[in-house]
């Protein structure tokens, strides 16, 4: 039963198929739960065009069995998705799903497909014809896919602005990220967490390649040295979040190269534009855990040229935990607070 109104007066209705599309259109995006719209679509021909029409976001990670039979069936019918989250607790899906969306679904611009094990590069060969809008991809943890396949993606996707390959510890290899530095230059983000045979070859060729690079995550990336650190403080003048993890090959110079990129880097990244918050530049993130070659001179310098990082309780953004030699680190917060009780000291007297 539903109300609509006609001629200035309200008319009472019952037949489901006689809901103005608008109408349904908006009650259908108050519906969170996917799998009620899965049962939606079944109700009439009506609902399921509008479903398939109108519907924009849809995620079946809440699917526990069964997952590959739904994509299937669902990709021909919603061809207008522009964000499909596939996350899984165990590996669900297979190549012939990843192509059926690839055939079908176009406009795709944000896919999660991570803890897919049992996909093959047949599945991102298809994106890369399918799905050439993609802006945002994770693949994390689907270590099946080779570096040429990867490569081969880079060179069709080059909208690409988010991209997750942890764990892809056979994709992400230099030859990958020569590809995705020559191809993807709107690239804002990337996690390359675990991937051990990635070395300065690679990173250095994003440097140069991605300067809009906002967030580099290299955690267990041993083979990389300072070269990379140096290349990035040097070339990639958006970059907020770095990690670098149990990279014990970097050393004080790169860390020096990243705080005297500062005054460089402020003046080409801001042009004309003057802010007081002195936060809102730079690196606000830095995980240099289990790097012990480190010392306290060169970290120092680097938290003073970015007073976002942080090692006050609460606001940890530079993370130095394994770093015994690093502990007497602090942040400007902590030197405000020692001068402000020191002002206060002398004020009692």
């Amino acid at each position: 039963m539903y109300m609509k109104m006609k001629d200035g007066e309200i008319e009472v209705g019952g037949d489901w198929n006689e809901i103005p599309m608008e109408l349904l259109l908006r009650i259908l995006c108050l519906l969170d739960d996917h799998r009620t719209l899965i049962l939606a679509s079944a109700v009439s021909s009506s609902w399921r065009h509008a479903i398939s029409s109108g519907l924009t976001h849809f995620s079946l990670s809440w699917c526990k069995n069964n997952m590959n039979n739904l994509v299937l069936s669902l990709a021909p019918k919603f061809k207008n998705i522009r964000t499909l989250i596939l996350r899984q607790d165990k590996p669900q899906l297979f190549d012939n799903a990843v192509e059926m969306i690839a055939n079908n679904c176009h406009d795709l611009e944000d896919l999660d497909l991570s803890k897919s094990f049992k996909l093959s590069d047949r599945s991102l060969h298809a994106l890369a014809r399918g799905c050439q809008n993609l802006t945002k991809l994770n693949i994390s943890g689907c270590s099946s896919f080779s570096d040429n396949a990867l490569a081969y993606l880079a060179s069709y996707c080059r909208k690409l602005k988010i991209l997750n390959l942890c764990g892809c510890v056979k994709a992400a290899s230099d030859k990958a990220l020569k590809a995705i530095g020559y191809n993807c230059s709107q690239l804002q983000s990337l996690n390359l967490g675990w991937c051990e045979d990635v070395s300065d070859e690679g990173v250095t060729s994003l440097a140069y390649g991605c300067h809009d690079l906002r967030a580099l995550d290299l955690c267990g990336c041993v083979l990389i040295t300072d070269e990379s650190v140096i290349a990035l403080a040097n070339n990639c003048l958006h970059l907020r979040s770095l990690g670098l993890y149990y990279c014990q090959n970097i050393t004080d110079q790169a860390i020096y190269a990243l705080a005297h990129s500062r005054a460089r880097n402020k003046h080409q990244v801001w042009g004309s534009v003057r802010t007081s918050d002195e936060e809102g530049f730079g690196l606000k993130n830095l995980n240099i855990s289990q790097c012990t070659a480190l010392t306290s001179p060169a970290v120092q310098a680097l938290c003073d040229s970015f007073p976002a990082l942080h090692t006050c309780p609460g606001r940890h953004s530079l993370i130095i935990s394994g770093c015994l030699n690093l502990t007497s680190v602090r942040c400007a917060c902590a030197f405000q607070a020692h001068r402000a009780v020191k002002t206060l000291t002398r004020h009692a007297y």
